[in-house]
């Protein structure tokens, strides 16, 4: 069978996870439900992607990262699995890079969607199905905003439409929120010509210099939430089965697309990500590139690391953590390498223990603990047994999207060691052991030696100066 284009052969991976029961913990319900698609033979999951201006954080990384898993264990059970991504690639943060950096805003979209693909590529995240951009809905989304209005549900109002949210009584039913936290939560925008406080916005004039299009309302883009509603319809229709993205997300975004239309069987939110037990931001200097990250470590290294917490709680983001991650991954490939004259044989039923884990709400820890498990078990098994233990390895390794690759090549990565010192730490430290040798300061020197060798760093002295490398 050939491989489909999104990585895997769909009709062997339905028949490794036939008979598998998929619980899910579903926002909407708060407590995990037995997945039952609608239509067994389409699945149909979108999760809200990336607004592209500017590269990719770790934050960004974690849906991707998750949802992955979720379409590998959904496409082993099912075979055809239409899952969507999407691009915003109209928002006002992105006029804001635009204006900033003095460059046209189809450039800067143009350059992050293609990072964005190059990050999340080097993490091991398959491609979607459909990955949708919004500036090629603005028909679909004008027409959802026309029924809107003509449903009572939207109002004109100063070359604006805006959803009236008292015209929708369940508002609020996924978030849980009372309408003064809701209003407070949402940060509205106070403008004179809304009916009421909570009401947001689904179409707003443009100036000449932003980006624009005719409507019946005049020239204008539109809002942020009725984008995923209107593409969601166009290409998955509704209800759909799967409705993802992160904590973050599920106020006020999810909440307004319910409120536009949109339904979904299971709404499904990942956890924040911490950086060493602190919230993201820039006024911290803590954001933390993919691209960067990929300059330390291997990205499955980084795709393991988040996968070391429940997707449903928070992730603290550590180097310790990343070495850790990447420590693991050298043992599975010494396994693999070690094995590597060894045929893969079957190895399914092996393998049961870490699919059974990803089908109880994605418990990636204990599918994790099964994986390395598993990996101690090929170390020592017998020629009699190795063949069915490297199939099972490569298969569970497969379902959470590691091992992809040959162990020689795994080995070969050079960069950074996220558990011990960086580059341009050793590249000081070497810098600052040469001027103590200059001077003659040969106990500062050696305490540098003794200092990088502690964290794993060998210095060697030539007649033409210091080289150094990492040991192991």
């Amino acid at each position: 069978m050939s491989p489909d284009r999104h990585g895997g052969t769909q009709g062997s991976e339905k028949a490794a996870g036939a008979g598998v029961k998929l619980e899910l913990t579903n926002t909407m319900t708060r407590r995990k439900d037995v997945f039952r698609p609608a239509d067994p033979g389409r699945v149909t999951m979108y999760v809200c992607g990336p607004t592209v201006y500017n590269y990719a954080h770790i934050g960004n990384a974690r849906p991707a990262v998750v949802f992955d898993v979720l379409f590998r264990l959904l496409r082993r059970t099912y075979g055809n699995v239409v899952y969507a991504r999407n691009f915003t690639d109209v928002d006002d943060k992105i006029n804001a890079a635009a204006l900033e950096r003095h460059e046209p805003i189809q450039i800067i979209t143009a350059r992050y969607i293609d990072a964005y693909h190059a990050d999340m590529a080097a993490l091991g995240v398959l491609d979607p199905v459909i990955e949708p951009r919004v500036t090629d809905h603005i028909p679909q989304i004008i027409d959802l905003i026309s029924r809107l209005i003509a449903q009572g549900h939207a109002y004109v109002a100063e070359g604006h439409v805006l959803f009236h949210v008292p015209s929708f009584p369940t508002y609020g039913q996924l978030s849980r929120r009372n309408r003064e936290d809701m209003i407070a939560g949402a940060r509205v925008e106070v403008a004179p010509f809304k009916r009421d406080p909570a009401d947001f916005v689904l179409w707003k004039p443009s100036s000449p210099e932003l980006p624009r299009w005719d409507s019946p309302w005049g020239r204008g883009r539109p809002g942020w939430h009725i984008e995923c509603s209107a593409m969601i319809e166009h290409h998955l229709g509704g209800p759909i089965d799967i409705h993802g993205g992160g904590q973050d997300l599920m106020f006020p975004h999810h909440e307004n697309e319910i409120a536009q239309g949109t339904r979904a069987q299971f709404w499904i939110h990942n956890g924040f990500v911490t950086v060493d037990g602190r919230k993201m931001s820039k006024s911290l200097g803590n954001v933390l590139l993919v691209r960067d990250l990929l300059a330390q470590a291997p990205g499955e290294a980084i795709r393991l690391a988040l996968l070391a917490a429940h997707y449903r709680q928070p992730l603290d983001w550590s180097s310790e953590a990343l070495g850790q991650a990447k420590q693991n991954l050298d043992r599975l490939y010494g396994v693999l390498r070690d094995l590597r004259d060894v045929p893969a044989t079957g190895g399914t039923a092996l393998a049961g223990p870490i699919l059974a884990a990803l089908a109880d709400d994605l418990n990636t820890p204990a599918a994790l603990a099964e994986l390395l498990a598993l990996g101690k078990r090929a170390r020592a098994a017998a020629p009699s047994d190795a063949g069915a233990l490297k199939g099972a390895l490569l298969e569970a390794g497969s379902s959470l999207g590691l091992l992809q690759q040959d162990p020689q090549a795994w080995f070969q990565f050079q960069g950074d060691d996220p558990g011990g010192a960086s580059t341009a730490r050793i590249e000081d430290l070497i810098a600052r052991r040469a001027a103590a040798r200059e001077a003659r300061d040969f106990a500062t020197a050696d305490r540098i030696r003794a200092e990088l060798e502690a964290e794993g760093v060998l210095v060697e002295d030539r007649a033409g100066g210091s080289s150094w490398r990492r040991a192991g």
